[in-house]
Order: structure tokens, then C-alpha cells, then sequence
């Protein structure tokens, strides 16, 4: 082990070992593999892409082209996939969807509405019309970067005023002032408890809005009158595992992703569950050396993961959970007698593994149609649309499993 400036391992290859390292997306990716999987946190370069700018739609170009060179190669997560999840109109259209399917009566959402310019005369009756009612939360419609942290509190028609589209604004459902995290990897999910913003009367208010970011409010150590506890009422309860373990289902089956996050918070009238955000992450800038046996059906010996995370947001489980993830994947494409035809479904297998198209299910979900020759549903105009990208069991190992790299790629710092 050696480590470089800024404290962060560096690893060489031994025999028989795999290794982790950062990819350069500045030199061509066929020269830095054979790769088994890529991790990434690309959220930057592919809003800065799906904005034209030229630079970053060459590089999301070229990690896009390496991975339909190789299919063989897991990646996480899919980048048309990370596209949903950036916006949140497009993320919390599919969750009232995925609720329309569950049916569950411990589920509802708050109703949302986009906004894409300046509020005039109509304002105030299309947001009735789309069942919002005061206060409510306004916040940016891109779920990533540091202005998307940047939200309001709305409690008067007046306050309209204060909106500055493009946005999203979303009924606020008193909570009790607890938000619970929800970090989901794979098939595991880790529920971590939040401060969060206090009750407010129902209904229009004579007060000014509130300017917050929601990041300072919900951190661990948060504590101020926002987040004050004083008029906690009604219903103050946990969330059900049984609802988080059926929305990260639903969700992961729909998106076709392993690594995200949702916000739940629990309505203190109804004790319904109500999802008010879902995000990518994590970013794997910080991650530290630590050594991880796999043991694959096909080879003789072990072969080795290196990298570790000192804990995502609080999460200790992020590291083993995300391990035994990819450890799950790996056995499984190492099974020779896991078969992965072009058009399988997106589905949690008996093993663990997962395929990589979405089912007929999801697609709806998604508002689409499945299209065969598109097996990622990408939601919007313009963009990158990327081909199937493998999360799960595909028809054999690669031969030089044992010397290949578990890659991540460096990207700007998030603060997500």
C-alpha cells in the first residue's frame, strides 16, 4: 500500500488479486481494464452533458461506449437510470406510480406540481387543481449538486412571489419533525432516523416564507427552531419494514439501480408513509483500503476486493452491504448456469443476482412502453440514451478474472 497526497490509497497489482482503482476519463478506458465492475458517481458529467456541454458529453460518451463494448462489465449504476433520479419531477412521478400499483393504504405521497415559469394569475388554481394545499415545499427540480439543497417554505398565495422556476413544489405533511434515510444497496437497506422541519398549521398563514437547506437541517447534529420538537402531535412512529422493504423493491425493480436513497417522513395525522425525495449516491471520493475475499465457483482460490468506506452519511453497513452486493453479482456471473438472454427482466433472482432490462411492469411504471431495441427506459428529450448495462449475472466470467480491476470513477466532488 502507498498513499498519495491527499491521503487516499493507492493500490498495485498482485498475483491472483484484484484491484481498485480510479479511472481516468481523460484517457481511453479500454487501456485502464479489463474492468469486472464500475462504480461511479457520474452525476456532474451527465447533467453538464444533458446540458450540451461538449466536454462532458464526450466523457459520458466514452465510459457509455466502453460499457457497450463489454458487457460483461457490472456497472452501478445504469447512467439512463441516474437521469431519473436527477430530476425530481421524472422521480416523483414514478413513485405515485409505484404506489398506484401497491395499493397499500400506509403509503401516500404528498401531490406535486412542476413549475417551468413565474407564477401569474393562473398560479394559485393549478395548484389546487393538482390537490396542493398550504404550505408547501419548494424546491429545484434537479436533485443534485449544492443549489438543490436550497429550498422554501411557502404559506401564503403572496409568497408566490418568492418562486423562481424551474421548480418543484410539493405539498409539506407534518412529520413531527423526524425524517428517517433510507440508503439502499442492492437487497439491503440501512433506515437511519433524521431531525427535520417542524409542524406548521394547515392552510394558508399571514408569514413570510422560510429559506432553508435542507443538508444543514437534516444532519445529525442539527438543532434550531426549525427543527424544534415543541408541538410534536398525533402519530409518532417508526416506519414500517415492511413498506421500506416493498417501496426499495419496487423502486430498485423500476429504476433498475443498486445504490440510492429515499426520504420517508410519517404523516402525524394518518401514520401513512410519504416518500418526499429519492436521490443517487454515493459519491466514492474518501473511500479507504480494505481487503474482501470472494470465492467464485470457477476459480481456484480467492480473488480480492480493495476498497472500503468509513461509513456512508452515518451508515457503517454501507461498506459490508455494498461487498456483499457486489460479491452476490460476481458469484452469480461465475455460475455456469446463469443464463442472461438479451431480454431478460429486471427482477431479484433466487440467488440474488439481478438481470439488467426493465419487466413490462417496470415500463409502465416508467410512463413507457417496453421497447425491445431500447431496454433502458430514459424518460425526456435529449441526452445520451445508454443500452443495456449489466447489474446482475451475465453468460461467463471474464478469462482474466483473477488480475482484473474493481474500478471506480473520479468525478467532481458531490454533495450528495
Amino acid at each position: 500500500e502507498k498513499r498519495d497526497r491527499s491521503g487516499s490509497a493507492i493500490l498495485t497489482e498482485l498475483p491472483f488479486f484484484s484491484f481498485y482503482h480510479q479511472l481516468d476519463l481523460s484517457q481511453p478506458l479500454e487501456e485502464q481494464g479489463p474492468l469486472d465492475v464500475i462504480i461511479h458517481k457520474l452525476t456532474d458529467l451527465i447533467l453538464e452533458a444533458d446540458q450540451n456541454d461538449t466536454q462532458s458529453l464526450l466523457l459520458v460518451q466514452r465510459v457509455q461506449d466502453y460499457i457497450d463494448a463489454h458487457p460483461e462489465t457490472i456497472v452501478l449504476d445504469p447512467l439512463p437510470a441516474i437521469r431519473t433520479l436527477l430530476d425530481r419531477c421524472k422521480s416523483y412521478q414514478l413513485v405515485h406510480r409505484i404506489e398506484d400499483c401497491m395499493q397499500d393504504e400506509r403509503i401516500c405521497s404528498p401531490p406535486f406540481m412542476v413549475l417551468n415559469s413565474e407564477c401569474g394569475p393562473d398560479t394559485l388554481e393549478q395548484i389546487k387543481q393538482h390537490g396542493l394545499t398550504f404550505p408547501f415545499i419548494c424546491k429545484t427540480r434537479v436533485a443534485h449538486g449544492t443549489n438543490s439543497h436550497e429550498m422554501a417554505i411557502i404559506f401564503s398565495a403572496e409568497d408566490l412571489k418568492d418562486v423562481k422556476p424551474p421548480c418543484v413544489i410539493q405539498s409539506f405533511i407534518n412529520h413531527n419533525a423526524v425524517l428517517y434515510k433510507v440508503f439502499v444497496v442492492g437487497d439491503s437497506y440501512t433506515v437511519v432516523e433524521r431531525p427535520s422541519l417542524k409542524n406548521f398549521p394547515s392552510g394558508q398563514a399571514d408569514r413570510k416564507a422560510i429559506f432553508f437547506n435542507s443538508h444543514n437541517v437534516s444532519k445529525p447534529e442539527s438543532s434550531s427552531d426549525l427543527t424544534s420538537r415543541d408541538n410534536v402531535e398525533g402519530v409518532s412512529q417508526p416506519p414500517s419494514d415492511d413498506v421500506i422493504r416493498e417501496l426499495s423493491r419496487s423502486l430498485r425493480q423500476a429504476l433498475g439501480v443498486s445504490l440510492f436513497g429515499i426520504d420517508v417522513i410519517i404523516n402525524n395525522q394518518t401514520g401513512q408513509h410519504a416518500v418526499i425525495d429519492i436521490n443517487a449516491f454515493p459519491a466514492p471520493e474518501g473511500w479507504c483500503l480494505a481487503q474482501f475475499d470472494i470465492r467464485c465457483s470457477d476459480t481456484a482460490g480467492s480473488s480480492h476486493l480493495y476498497f472500503c468506506n468509513l461509513g456512508y452519511e452515518g451508515v457503517p453497513e454501507f461498506f459490508s452491504d455494498l461487498l456483499n452486493h457486489i460479491t452476490s453479482i460476481l458469484q452469480g456471473q461465475s455460475s455456469s448456469d446463469c443464463p442472461t438472454p438479451p431480454s431478460a427482466q429486471l427482477t431479484t433472482l433466487a440467488s440474488g443476482e439481478r438481470s439488467c432490462a426493465p419487466s413490462q411492469e417496470c415500463c409502465s411504471l416508467l410512463g413507457k412502453e417496453p421497447d425491445s431495441s431500447s431496454p433502458w427506459i430514459v424518460e425526456g428529450e435529449g441526452g445520451l440514451k445508454g443500452s443495456c448495462q449489466r447489474l446482475g449475472c451475465t453468460p461467463a466470467m471474464s478469462p482474466n478474472f483473477q488480475q482484473h480491476c474493481v474500478s471506480t470513477i473520479a468525478t467532481k466532488a458531490s454533495s450528495q
